[in-house]
């Protein structure tokens, strides 16, 4: 897959692409917020990048990897906007000092990820490039969460709360891809490879029902993975904001080793792209067929 010229399509889209199964038959919802693609023209005209180094953010293919999810009873939520225009996988007040004017308010949260130009509206892409030649509109910001944010999470919302009422359970996988190499802080040794094939993040327990979680650390590594747990990646805002195991839900992030199935220079996809979405289809099988978190008595769940 080729780094793709901007789409000429002039009409918004909805933010999200929802793809139902026939039957909704397992209370997995599967999310994939990074691997949005529809990049409007005034923002790629607003920034200093070629499409290709935009694209760079992108966790490519991850909604591919993962479409069988429908076959399999649940469904699947796809982001349609990139990463780097808006990124649902942050708060919503995760605004960033050094890229609006006027700054945001008093109240906006200064986190971390902020701190590194990764708010919810980034500043930077993969390897700290520079979107924009300076500051955008603060009144651009609020437009991108209200039109785009917003939709998106009261979709991700629904879809928790359907598979809540049915089966009295939801589970949440949140579906992303991980650069092979991460930066260290050293100058002398700015970046390092990441060491896992795949990690699984449950916020060290917090966000999911362990034995669910072992179970699909425990599939993977079988398949022959090597297989991490919450080491580099715990779970983002997605698994933290919508694992709530007193009423029910509990929320698994996946994050795959982008070199095991793309060129990260030239991002086509190499060979290994079919056999790891036919392992990613196993994997949905096999959670779609194991035993559930069980659900808490009603009123230890009120």
């Amino acid at each position: 897959m080729q780094a793709i010229p901007p789409s000429e399509d002039q009409t918004a889209p909805l933010p999200w692409e929802t793809a139902e199964p026939d039957a909704l038959t397992s209370p997995l919802v599967f999310s994939s917020p990074h691997s949005g693609c529809f990049y409007p023209p005034a923002f790629l005209a607003a920034s200093r990048l070629t499409p290709q180094a935009l694209r760079s953010s992108e966790d490519m293919a991850v909604d591919a990897l993962f479409a069988a999810a429908p076959a399999h009873g649940a469904p699947l939520l796809k982001a349609v906007y990139p990463r780097a225009y808006l990124d649902v996988n942050r708060e919503a007040d995760e605004l960033d000092p050094k890229l609006f004017d006027p700054p945001p308010p008093l109240t906006a949260k200064c986190s971390l990820r902020v701190a590194a130009g990764l708010g919810v509206a980034p500043r930077v892409v993969s390897e700290g490039q520079a979107i924009y030649a300076g500051k955008i509109p603060l009144s651009e910001g609020f437009e991108r969460i209200k039109t785009v944010y917003r939709p998106y999470h009261a979709e991700l919302e629904r879809l928790a709360a359907r598979a809540a009422q049915k089966f009295g359970v939801a589970v949440l996988i949140d579906c992303h891809s991980m650069p092979s190499r991460m930066p260290t802080g050293d100058a002398r040794r700015p970046y390092e490879p990441i060491a896992a094939d795949i990690v699984i993040g449950d916020r060290y327990g917090a966000s999911c029902d362990a034995g669910f979680a072992h179970r699909v650390h425990a599939f993977l590594t079988d398949l022959g993975y090597r297989v991490a747990r919450n080491k580099p990646y715990a779970g983002g805002f997605i698994t933290e904001h919508y694992a709530a195991r007193a009423r029910n839900r509990h929320a698994l992030q996946i994050e795959i080793n982008r070199a095991l199935y793309m060129n990260e220079k030239t991002l086509e996809m190499l060979p290994g792209f079919e056999r790891i979405r036919a392992d990613m289809t196993r994997l949905i099988a096999a959670m779609a067929a194991a035993p559930v978190p069980r659900a808490l008595p009603r009123q230890a769940a009120e």
